[in-house]
């Protein structure tokens, strides 16, 4: 068409994380007491590029592309640093967005807890600061926005009118972006905000693969969630998996970059099942076919029951993946340690097992992950709608079972999303003793295993001793602060390895 898209996102998701995927959970935290140009060295470097184009993109941002490539749109994904060469021409800027205003779980806890707007909030908002976006806007310039975290802007609406955001698309959109991006091109007006409604979500063969590298060989194997948790927003989608060859087509396109490949879905564990029970073929399978080909595998997320239903299968899983390398890692929801809680806000999150069961079933599924080799980066909900003392004694008793367990658990303010998104968010103000305790729990706990996984994480990289000392370094002012009463209201002792 010879019309200019440009396609781009923010410097904190502009980022490798020095290729470990966790990492880039630094992002949520507010500008602290480390200096912002080490911070950023540690957490978020700047990714490589050539003539301001980088070698990897976040994964949902190549999805974009690749539809539009397909339609027959002429696009090029920019670093955020180099937009400036390429606005002139431009008629049209897609910003994918993943947390913009720090109202995600972990980013508003760090942000009540320190007062401060998030790394992630900033570095977007400085995005659409930038001189050459606000003159190439004077100049017709259409900003379109989408990504996970689009739902934020709703409790935005000035923003989007002061930083001239011209259209947010909210919803899984292969199916509709064409439309849209033509819309912009054509000087048409634009749909403020643009919901993807039930029958524009994109069947499998509707969606492309990636034609240029996602950060981190990042691959989607499956979209959706069977488990209804009614505090996400995920379940509201429909479960799909991919086929083995589309999977590897597109760790493919991946290999030039990178020769590891990051898993993603919201619970590898399920993929190819119908149901919450994981089917042991096909998992095994995938995991053969991919390590076949790649150095290493990492898992973006999976759930703790679908690992105790299947001891045996996370072993036979572990056997294949442990033969490249010493570990992998996962993001785990374990949510809270109260029965009672688990039954009215995530029923289906223990099955096959019961709600009942399931502070045993975390226990069981953590200590087969900490026997496997399977590192969990863990969440809790502080502040669920109905949560009582009772609860809250539960999830502290919960964690100090963990305590043995080689993981990080990470506590998140309740964030009004998915079904119970009319609640009332969680507050700092709000906090007991209780929560105070559980906070402090977890900050314990993870100082207690940071230097292990540390060491993990960074084992055998020609550059991991200089990094295990900024770390370190980091861990140190950390534990330091960590005394002091004023953050969570009383001094934190940490144990000793």
């Amino acid at each position: 068409m010879g019309n200019k898209i440009l396609l781009t996102a923010d410097r904190t998701l502009m980022s490798d994380y020095h290729h470990n995927e966790f990492v880039g959970f630094g992002t949520c935290a507010p500008p602290n007491f480390v200096p912002e140009w080490f911070y950023q060295i540690l957490f978020f470097p700047k990714i490589k590029t050539k003539n301001g184009i980088p070698v990897a993109a976040p994964y949902g941002l190549r999805k974009i592309e690749a539809q539009l490539i397909k339609e027959g749109f002429d696009v090029l994904t920019v670093d955020p640093d180099h937009l400036g060469k390429y606005l002139d021409e431009a008629k049209v800027l897609g910003i994918h967005v993943m947390d913009p205003f720090g109202l995600g779980p972990a980013s508003s806890t760090f942000a009540a807890i320190l007062k401060k707007e998030p790394y992630l909030a900033k570095y977007f908002r400085l995005l659409l600061e930038k001189p050459e976006i606000r003159r190439a806007k004077r100049k017709g310039l259409k900003i379109i926005v989408g990504g996970p975290g689009v739902w934020q802007f709703k409790y935005r609406p000035k923003f989007v009118e002061e930083y001239g955001i011209d259209c947010i698309i909210d919803g899984e959109a292969e199916k509709v972006v064409g439309k849209i991006f033509r819309m912009a091109l054509n000087g048409e007006e634009l749909p403020r905000y643009y919901e993807v409604s039930v029958k524009e979500v994109p069947s499998l063969k509707d969606v492309p693969n990636i034609v240029a590298p996602s950060i981190n060989g990042l691959i989607e194997i499956g979209r959706g969630c069977p488990r209804g948790c009614k505090f996400c927003s995920v379940t509201l989608r429909p479960l799909r998996w991919y086929p083995y060859e589309k999977i590897m087509q597109e760790i493919e396109v991946n290999m030039p970059y990178t020769r590891w490949t990051c898993l993603h879905a919201e619970d590898v564990m399920l993929y190819g099942a119908n149901n919450v029970v994981p089917n042991e073929k096909k998992l095994i399978k995938l995991h053969e076919l991919v390590l076949k080909k790649c150095d290493g595998v990492g898992w973006s997320h999976c759930s703790l029951a679908a690992v105790a239903s299947k001891p045996t299968l996370l072993s036979k899983i572990s056997e294949i993946i442990l033969q490249k390398q010493q570990w992998w890692g996962a993001e785990i929801g374990i949510e809270t340690g109260s029965p009672k809680l688990a039954k009215k806000a995530m029923p289906a999150k223990a099955l096959p097992f019961k709600p009942e069961e399931w502070p045993e079933v975390v226990k069981t599924a953590m200590g087969l992950m900490h026997d496997n080799m399977l590192v969990p980066a863990c969440t809790l909900i502080v502040g669920l709608p109905e949560e009582t003392e009772d609860d809250l004694v539960k999830t502290i008793e919960l964690i100090d079972d963990l305590k043995n367990v080689r993981s990080l658990i990470v506590p998140l303010f309740f964030v009004p999303m998915g079904r119970l998104k009319d609640k009332d968010w969680f507050k700092r103000e709000q906090m007991s003793e209780l929560h105070r305790e559980l906070l402090i729990k977890c900050l314990q706990h993870d100082l207690y295993w940071v230097r292990d996984l540390i060491r993990m994480a960074f084992h055998g990289k020609f550059y991991s001793i200089a990094l295990r000392f900024l770390y370190d370094l980091f861990i140190k002012i950390i534990e330091h602060k960590a005394k002091s009463p004023n953050v969570l209201g009383k001094p934190i002792v940490t144990a000793e390895k």
